[in-house]
């Protein structure tokens, strides 16, 4: 048998691309070869940046890359034809100098590219004197929306709601607790996401009829009688909507 070989491949600029012969071995050796490989690298070598490329479903060298600090960057899918001659996809990890590599900080940073992570909408509804639902008008899609929109990583769901109130609006909001946590399954492309939903009470007079898009995105905004929301938005925010109005609170599920 010939001897399990790691290579590594020095690029410009500080990079490098670690490579192993495709030979079978044992995972204690995988995994002390790797870290070793990687370790030696960056000192000798001065690198900045280590790349890995693998197939996906090799899991014996994800958990190596794992205990030796890779990070997963992306997936590249169908880059890889099997033996089968089926197409499979290709994990690429990496390593920079500057990461935190051993102890609770860097299998919690390792982990944390590698779970699955869900996105986070925040939206809120607003009425004004008479009862009326404050929607947007959006210049990407056709159904309206509540105000709000995606939460930045690091930024809390109320915090995120707030600024989007901010950048779509111009007008700054305290909420509260949010009204309604509900789950959305996939939808038109989009995997599943979590949204808080915020009742952001009755806007004074003055402020709704003076209120005016902030936001290129956003083509116009609409007041609408409480009975007529559901010929503008999805059947899901109509659901959703509705709850907030007739003022159920909790958790839910695609609205239910």
């Amino acid at each position: 048998m010939r001897d399990f070989r790691v290579d590594v491949h020095v690029g410009q600029g500080g990079t490098g691309k670690l490579t192993w012969s495709e030979q079978t071995v044992d995972p204690p050796t995988l995994e002390r070869g790797i870290s070793v490989a990687a370790d030696d690298a960056m000192l000798a070598h001065n690198l900045r940046r280590l790349t890995v490329e693998i197939p996906a479903d090799d899991f014996p060298a994800r958990i190596a890359l794992h205990r030796a600090g890779f990070r997963q960057e992306g997936r590249l899918r169908q880059a890889l034809v099997m033996p089968s001659g089926e197409l499979g996809d290709i994990l690429v990890y990496a390593r920079l100098a500057t990461d935190v590599v051993y102890g609770a900080i860097g299998f919690s940073s390792v982990m944390d590219t590698v779970l699955p992570t869900k996105r986070v909408i925040a939206h809120a509804l607003f009425t004004n004197v008479v009862g009326q639902v404050l929607l947007l008008e959006t210049n990407y899609k056709t159904d309206w929306e509540l105000p709000g929109g995606v939460v930045e990583p690091g930024e809390s769901p109320r915090i995120g709601a707030q600024r989007e109130i901010q950048e779509e609006l111009g007008i700054t909001v305290e909420l509260g607790q949010p009204a309604i946590v509900d789950w959305m399954p996939p939808y038109l492309g989009w995997s599943d996401a979590i949204e808080f939903l915020y009742h952001g009470g009755t806007l004074p007079h003055p402020v709704a009829e003076s209120v005016r898009v902030a936001d290129r995105e956003l083509r116009a905004l609409h007041w609408v009688e409480p009975d007529r929301v559901g010929e503008f938005v999805t059947e899901l925010s109509a659901r959703r909507i509705l709850k907030i109005l007739s003022g159920e609170t909790g958790h839910t599920e695609a609205g239910y």
